[in-house]
Order: C-alpha cells, then sequence, then structure tokens
C-alpha cells in the first residue's frame, strides 16, 4: 500500500508556493530600475554624443573626456529615467515604460524623443523594446 500518495500533491504545492514567493520577493524594484535605467542611458549617450559627429563642434572643444562626464551622471540620469517611467507591477513579475526628450534646448536644437519598455523579474531587468524620434 502507497502511503506517500497524499503527499506528493502537497509537496508540489509548497514547492509552487515558495518559488512563487521567491519571484515575488525577486522582482526588482523601483531602486534597482533606477540604477539599471542610469547605467543604461549613460552606455548611450556616450555611443550617441561622445562618437565622431555626436556633438556640435562648440561643444567638443568644451568637453575635454566625454566619456568620464557622461559616466558620472549615471545617478541623476536614473532618476531622470525613474521620474519618465511608469511601472505597472503584476507582482512575479514589473514592466517599466519609460518616455523621455522631446524639449527643445536651443533655437533649431531639440533632444530626441527615446522610449524603452523594460521587463523585470527573477531578479533581473531586462529592454525588451526601444525607439527613437527625431520630431
Amino acid at each position: 500500500m502507497d502511503t506517500s500518495g497524499g503527499r506528493w500533491p502537497w509537496g508540489w504545492c509548497v514547492a509552487a508556493l515558495l518559488a512563487g514567493g521567491a519571484l515575488l520577493v525577486s522582482n526588482p524594484g523601483e531602486r534597482e530600475f533606477e540604477a539599471f535605467a542610469g547605467e543604461q542611458l549613460a552606455a548611450y549617450a556616450t555611443e550617441e554624443l561622445c562618437s565622431a559627429g555626436g556633438l556640435p563642434l562648440v561643444a567638443q572643444l568644451l568637453i575635454q573626456n566625454c566619456t568620464e562626464l557622461i559616466a558620472a551622471q549615471r545617478q541623476t540620469l536614473g532618476r531622470i529615467a525613474a521620474a519618465e517611467t511608469r511601472r505597472y507591477n503584476a507582482g512575479f513579475f514589473s514592466l517599466y515604460s519609460t518616455q523621455l526628450g522631446g524639449q527643445t534646448v536651443l533655437p533649431g536644437l531639440r533632444i530626441p524623443r527615446y522610449r524603452a519598455l523594460t521587463l523585470a523579474g527573477a531578479g533581473q531587468l531586462v529592454v525588451v523594446n526601444t525607439g527613437r524620434e527625431d520630431r
């Protein structure tokens, strides 16, 4: 006679609850998103601005080390991204929808509008979609 037959369903239920609880606890929060967004924006800004033709000539003359200047702004960039982000929390995972830019800085110089969708879950943050509007 099998006496362990009644234990299997309970064992699987407990395992599922523990796994679900682990996912809930490991869902990255807003602080983790802010740090992640700062890193992502700094990398993107370095690529866009510090390469040849990225900055106007006058700015290139004034800025001695573009890469270090942008890297030093990671926290600020993260805070800006967090302020322009909506979080949709589904418990086990979250979606972060970010929209930045679109402002006119100087006459004839407008910052492009950027958008990104980030998936957070199981302790990870992954950018799943990005876009840029130059209008």
